[in-house]
């Protein structure tokens, strides 16, 4: 009777470490992917809140806008310049034409 030999193959250094590194590689993804989503949903919320930042300060700048319109209205002015003992002459009033 013969005996059959087995032929038994050595995995060479390089293919150790290329499989290594495969496992690796198969472990850290999923926890890869789950911390990127993760920062970007993080992100996203942050988005939203300077938006949201953006869009109050928008509103109170019309609103400072539009109290700016108010006080350099001609009857304000008219209205202070009596408070203060002043009268309006509009004979005083110098423009400048270019």
């Amino acid at each position: 009777m013969k005996k059959k030999m087995k032929k038994v193959v050595k995995i060479g250094k390089f293919e150790k470490l290329f499989y290594s590194f495969a496992v690796l590689l198969l472990i850290a993804l999923p926890f890869t992917v789950v911390f990127l989503q993760a920062t970007l949903s993080k992100v996203s919320v942050q988005v939203e809140q300077v938006k949201q930042q953006i869009k109050t300060q928008e509103k109170k700048n019309e609103s400072l806008s539009m109290k700016i319109n108010e006080l350099a209205s001609l009857d304000k002015i008219i209205e202070v310049a009596h408070e203060q003992g002043l009268s309006y002459n509009n004979d005083n009033i110098k423009t400048f034409d270019e």
